[in-house]
C-alpha cells in the first residue's frame, strides 16, 4: 500500500457523550477564529477603497485611477508598500505564536486566548484611529500578535475538549468561525464603502474590536481543558472537569491515559529540541508541510485580495466588493459540509475531493483570464457572461477549499501531536502558516504582474503536489482518541520505521509510550493517588 489509509485494529473506546456543555464550550472557544477571518476579509476590501488609498497610498491610487482599459490591468495594484500593510500582520503572528507555546503550556490554553483577544482589540483601535502609515503598520502588528496567540491555542483547546468521535466536526467550528469572520468583513466593506465622506474604511478597520471582545469575554467563562490542568498538576480539578464535559461518572480510563501522557511530557525538558527526535518525525513533517501546502492552494490570495483581484479583471469598485461578498458566503456555507461529514467520510476523502475540485477550477480560471487578458493585460470590454463564468469558477474553487484544506489544515495538526510536544508543535504549525501567508501576501501583486494568468497555473501545480503528499504520507485519523494517535503512525507503511516503540528516543522499541496502548488504563497515577 503506497498511501496511508484508515488504521484498523484494537484501540481505546472511551465512554462519554457529546454534552451540551462540551458543544457550547467548543463553539465559544472556536470564536477565536473570528479575529483571523475578520482580518482576512477586511484588509483586502479596505485596500480596494479609493478613499483609503488616497489618504495612505496616494501613489497607488494615482496609478490605479490613471490606468485606461487598454493598459496592462495585471500590474495596476503592484505596490510593495501596500502589500506590506496587509502582510506585516503575519510576521507579528509568527513571532507571537512561538511565544504562545510557552504561555500555553505554563498558564493554560484559556489564558493564551484571552491574551490574543486583548492584543487584537488594541490593534483594532489603533487602526481605526490611524492618521499615518506607521500607525497602520503598528496596528497591524498588534493584530498579528493577537492572531498568533489565538491560532496557537484555540485548535488545541477544542481538540482536547471534544470527545474523540466528534473531534473533527467540533474542531472545524474554528474554520467555520474564520469563514464567518471573512463573510462579515466582506459585508461590512460593501456597506461602509458607500458612506459619503470616504471614512467608511475606519469603521471597517475599527470594527475588529467586536470579534476581539467576543473572544475576550468568552475566555473568562471557558473552563480549562483537563489536559492543561493535569499538565500543571491540578489532578482533582482535571478529573472533575473531565466528568463534566463527558457527562458520565466513569472517566477513569481516559483520565489515566491523560495522566500517563502528562507524566511522559514532564520528562521532556526541551520540547522544541525533542521535536527533532526520530520518533516525532511524522508529526514534525505534518506540522510543516500541511500549513505550507494550505497557503499554496492560493486560497488566501482570493480571500484578502478578492476585491483587488475582481477589480483587476474588470469589475468596478462596488461590484468587486459584492463579488468578494458572494465568495465569502460560499466559503462559510461550504464549511458546513465538512463539519457534518468529516467524521463520517474521513480526512483523506476531503483532501482528495477538494484538491481535484480546486485543480479543475484553477484550470477554468486560467483559460478564462488567458483568453480575455492574454499577456498584454488588455481585456477590452468584459461581457456579463464572462464575468459570471469567472465568479462561478472562483466560487466552486472556494467551496472545494472550504471543505478540505481550509478546515483540515487546522484540524490535522491539532489532533496528531503528543502532549509532551503539543504546544511547541502547534506553534510550528502556526508559524509556518504565517510565514507563507506573509510570503504570498507580500508578493501576490508582483506575481500577478509578472506571471499574469500563469499565477493560477502556479497554484494548480502545487495542488497536484499536495494531493500526492496526502496520498503517500497522511494516514486516516478519524475516530482515533487524541492520546492514542501514535497508533496511526506505528501502522503506517512509511512512518512505522520512525516510530516503532513510541516511548524510545531511538525508535527501537519499548518505552513509556506503551502505557497508553494498554487496555486496562493502568497508567501512572497522579501523586495524590499513589
Amino acid at each position: 500500500m503506497a498511501g496511508g489509509g484508515l488504521v484498523t485494529g484494537p484501540g481505546k473506546n472511551y465512554p462519554g457523550n457529546l454534552t451540551c456543555r462540551v458543544f457550547i464550550t467548543c463553539i465559544v472557544a472556536a470564536t477565536g477564529g473570528l479575529i483571523f477571518g475578520y482580518d482576512l476579509g477586511i484588509s483586502g476590501g479596505v485596500t480596494s477603497m479609493d478613499s483609503f488609498l488616497k489618504e495612505f497610498f496616494p501613489s497607488v491610487y494615482q496609478k490605479e485611477s490613471s490606468v485606461k482599459p487598454s493598459d496592462d490591468q495585471y500590474c495596476k495594484f503592484n505596490s510593495q508598500i501596500l502589500t506590506l500593510f496587509t502582510s506585516s500582520l503575519y510576521l507579528a503572528a509568527l513571532v507571537s505564536s512561538m511565544v504562545a507555546s510557552t504561555v500555553t503550556r505554563s498558564f493554560g490554553r484559556r489564558f493564551t486566548m484571552l491574551s490574543g483577544g486583548i492584543l487584537f482589540c488594541v490593534g483594532a483601535i489603533v487602526n481605526g484611529f490611524a492618521k499615518y502609515v506607521w500607525m497602520l503598520i503598528v496596528g497591524r502588528l498588534l493584530l498579528g500578535f493577537g492572531i498568533g496567540c489565538a491560532n496557537q491555542s484555540v485548535p488545541i483547546y477544542v481538540s482536547e475538549t471534544a470527545p474523540y468521535k466528534y473531534r473533527g466536526a467540533l474542531n472545524m467550528t474554528f474554520q467555520l468561525a474564520i469563514t464567518i469572520g471573512i463573510l462579515i468583513a466582506n459585508l461590512l466593506n460593501y456597506m461602509f464603502a458607500k458612506i459619503e465622506g470616504g471614512w467608511g474604511w475606519r469603521l471597517s478597520l475599527g470594527g475588529a474590536v467586536v470579534p476581539a471582545l467576543i473572544i475576550i469575554l468568552g475566555s473568562f467563562f471557558l473552563p480549562e481543558t483537563p489536559n492543561s490542568l493535569i499538565e500543571r498538576g491540578k489532578f482533582d480539578e482535571a478529573r472533575a472537569q473531565l466528568v463534566r464535559i463527558r457527562g458520565i461518572k466513569n472517566v477513569d480510563e481516559e483520565f489515566d491515559d491523560l495522566v500517563a501522557a502528562s507524566e511522559r511530557s514532564k520528562q521532556v525538558k526541551h520540547p522544541w529540541a525533542n521535536l527533532l527526535k526520530r520518533k516525532y518525525r511524522p508529526q514534525l513533517t505534518m506540522a510543516i508541510c500541511i500549513p505550507f501546502f494550505q497557503q499554496l492552494t492560493g486560497m488566501n490570495v482570493f480571500m484578502f485580495y478578492a476585491p483587488v483581484l475582481f477589480k483587476t479583471i474588470g469589475f468596478g469598485s462596488t461590484a468587486a466588493l459584492m463579488s468578494a461578498l458572494i465568495t465569502g458566503g460560499v466559503n462559510a456555507a461550504a464549511t458546513f459540509v465538512s463539519i457534518f461529514a468529516v467524521d463520517k467520510f474521513g480526512r483523506r476523502f476531503f483532501f482528495f475531493e477538494g484538491g481535484l475540485q480546486m485543480l479543475i477550477c484553477q484550470a477554468v480560471i486560467t483559460v478564462a483570464i488567458a483568453f480575455k487578458f492574454g499577456t498584454t493585460g488588455n481585456p477590452g470590454t468584459l461581457s456579463h457572461s464572462y464575468a459570471l463564468t469567472v465568479v462561478v469558477a472562483i466560487c466552486v474553487y472556494v467551496a472545494g477549499f472550504a471543505w478540505s484544506w481550509g478546515p483540515l489544515g487546522w484540524l490535522i495538526p491539532s489532533e496528531i501531536f503528543p502532549l509532551e510536544v503539543r504546544s511547541a508543535a502547534q506553534s510550528i504549525n502556526v508559524s509556518v502558516n504565517m510565514i507563507f501567508t506573509f510570503f504570498i501576501a507580500q508578493i501576490f501583486t508582483l506575481m500577478l504582474c509578472r506571471l499574469k494568468f500563469g499565477l493560477f497555473i502556479f497554484f494548480a501545480f502545487w495542488v497536484v503536489i499536495m494531493s500526492i503528499f496526502i496520498y503517500k504520507f497522511l494516514p486516516e485519523t478519524k475516530g482515533i482518541p487524541i492520546e492514542e494517535m501514535h497508533r496511526v503512525w506505528e501502522k503506517h507503511p512509511y512512518w512505522s520505521k520512525f516510530v516503532k516503540g513510541y516511548g524510545d528516543d531511538n525508535g527501537n522499541g519499548g518505552g513509556t509510550g506503551n502505557v497508553i496502548g494498554d487496555s486496562g488504563g493502568n497508567g501512572d497515577k497522579p501523586p495524590s493517588e499513589e
